[in-house]
C-alpha cells in the first residue's frame, strides 16, 4: 500500500481496547467485565415477534429511514418518558446501531474548517469520526473524582467555529448523570452559537437512586438544535441486534438520513419490527432491568472497596469507575493486562478514554452481568489481592 493514502484519522489507531481485553479473556479463561453487554438475552417475546416477522413478512430492504412501525414506536416512548414530540415521518431515522446514528450524526454535521467540541472522558469513536470529517476537535477535560462539568469549562472550549458538541449523559465510561445546572450551562453556551448537539443518550433507563435522565432537547430552545441518539440493544439487552435510532427537527434529522443512506441505507427489518414491539409492549422489562443493575452496582462497588479499590460515584449505565492508586503505581493499562492474566477478571483501562491518557489511575468495570459471575469475578480479585 502506498505509505500515505491511508486516512490518518484511523491509519494511526490502534485495536479497539474492547477487542484486545475480550481477546484476553478469552485466552485466559476471565470473566470479562470489560465490554458492556449482558449475559442474558432480552425477552423471549422480542425475540418471538423478531422470528415471526423473519418468516412471515417482507426481507427486503425496508425504506431507508427505516419502518414505519419502528419510527412511530420511537416517536411514542420520547413523548411518554420526556414529553418531546417528533413527526415519525419527518424527524426520526432508525439506523444500524447507535455507533451507526453517531457516525451518521456527526458526518452531517463536522466539516473542515469547524471544530467538534467532545466531553472527556469520552466514548473512543467519538473522535476519529469527527477528524476523519475534516473537523477539528476541542476536548472539555472532566476532573475526578466528581467529573462535572462547568459554564467556564463550555465557554473555553466552544467557539464561534464550532459545528457540534457531543453529549453523552448518562456518559460512559464514567457513569455521570448530567443534571439540570449542567445542562442548562450547555443550553446557554450553545444558544450563543450556530452549533448542534449531538446526545447520546443510549443508556437513558439506566439511571440510579431515583436519579432522572433529561434530555437536553426537552430545556427551552433547544429541540431545534439537538438530536437524540438511541439504542434498543441498551434498553432491551439485545446489544447484538445493532438497532438504534436519532431523533431531530426536521431539518436536522434530513442530513442525518443523508449521511446514513450511505452507511448502512438501512437496517434489517425483522429486528425493526422486533424492536418496535419491544417499544410498545416490553418497555417494563427496561425498569425492572434498571432496579436489577443497581442492586449488583452496589455489589461490586461493596467488594472492591474491601479488596482496596476506591469506586467512584455511579450514577448511571452498565460501568463503576474505580480508582487503583492504593493498590499500584503501574498505570491503569498495565494494571489490566496484569489482572486478566494472572487474577482471571478483565476490566478497561480509563485512559483510552482520554486525551493524551491521562489521568491513568483509574479502571472501568462492566455490572450487566448475573450476580453470580459478579460475585465469582470478587472472589478470584479477592485471592489475587490476597497474595
Amino acid at each position: 500500500m502506498p505509505r500515505d493514502s491511508s486516512n490518518p484519522a484511523f491509519a494511526g489507531l490502534p485495536t479497539t481496547i474492547f477487542t484486545v481485553m475480550s481477546a484476553l479473556a478469552l485466552e485466559h479463561k476471565a470473566i470479562n467485565l470489560g465490554q458492556g453487554f449482558p449475559d442474558e438475552d432480552g425477552p423471549l417475546a422480542i425475540r418471538e415477534a423478531a422470528g415471526r416477522a423473519l418468516t412471515e413478512e417482507s426481507n427486503q430492504y425496508p425504506p431507508m429511514r427505516g419502518l414505519r412501525q419502528l419510527r412511530r414506536a420511537v416517536a411514542a416512548h420520547a413523548a411518554r418518558f420526556y414529553g418531546l414530540e417528533y413527526d415519525p415521518d419527518t424527524e426520526i431515522v432508525i439506523t444500524s446501531g447507535a455507533t451507526e446514528a453517531l457516525t451518521a450524526s456527526i458526518l452531517a454535521f463536522a466539516k473542515p474548517g469547524r471544530e467538534v467540541a467532545l466531553i472527556d472522558p469520552s466514548y473512543d469513536s467519538y473522535r476519529p469520526i469527527a477528524e476523519a470529517a475534516g473537523a477539528a476537535v476541542r476536548t472539555i477535560k472532566l476532573a475526578p473524582p466528581d467529573w462535572r462539568l462547568t459554564e467556564a469549562m463550555l465557554r473555553a472550549a466552544i467557539t464561534p467555529q464550532a459545528s457540534a458538541l457531543v453529549l453523552n449523559s448518562p456518559m460512559n465510561p464514567i457513569g455521570r448523570v448530567f443534571d439540570c445546572e449542567e445542562l442548562s450551562a450547555i443550553a446557554r453556551v450553545l444558544g450563543e452559537t450556530d452549533a448542534v448537539a449531538i446526545c447520546d443518550e443510549v443508556y437513558e433507563h439506566l439511571t440510579f437512586d431515583g436519579r432522572a435522565h433529561v434530555p437536553l432537547a426537552s430545556l427551552p430552545g433547544m429541540r431545534g438544535r439537538t438530536l437524540r441518539i438511541g439504542s434498543a440493544g441498551k434498553m432491551f439487552a439485545l446489544t447484538g441486534w445493532k438497532v438504534g435510532w436519532v431523533a431531530g427537527e426536521a431539518a436536522l434529522a434530513e442530513v442525518v438520513a443523508k449521511a446514513h443512506q450511505f452507511l448502512t441505507f438501512t437496517t434489517a427489518p425483522a429486528l425493526q419490527l422486533g424492536v418496535a414491539y419491544a417499544l410498545e409492549h416490553e418497555i417494563g422489562f427496561t425498569l425492572a432491568m434498571t432496579r436489577d443493575l443497581q442492586g449488583k452496582r452496589d455489589l461490586l462497588a461493596a467488594g472492591l472497596a474491601k479488596l482496596g479499590f476506591e469506586p467512584l460515584a455511579c450514577e448511571g449505565t452498565y460501568f463503576l469507575t474505580a480508582d487503583i492508586s492504593g493498590l499500584t503505581n503501574e498505570s491503569d493499562k498495565d494494571f489490566c493486562l496484569r489482572l486478566v492474566r494472572e487474577a482471571g477478571v478483565a476490566a478497561i483501562p480509563l485512559s483510552v478514554f482520554m486525551q493524551n491518557a491521562k489521568p491513568d489511575h483509574f479502571v472501568r468495570f462492566a455490572f450487566c452481568k448475573r450476580r453470580e459471575v459478579i460475585e465469582e469475578a470478587l472472589e478470584r480479585l479477592g485471592r489475587y489481592c490476597s497474595r
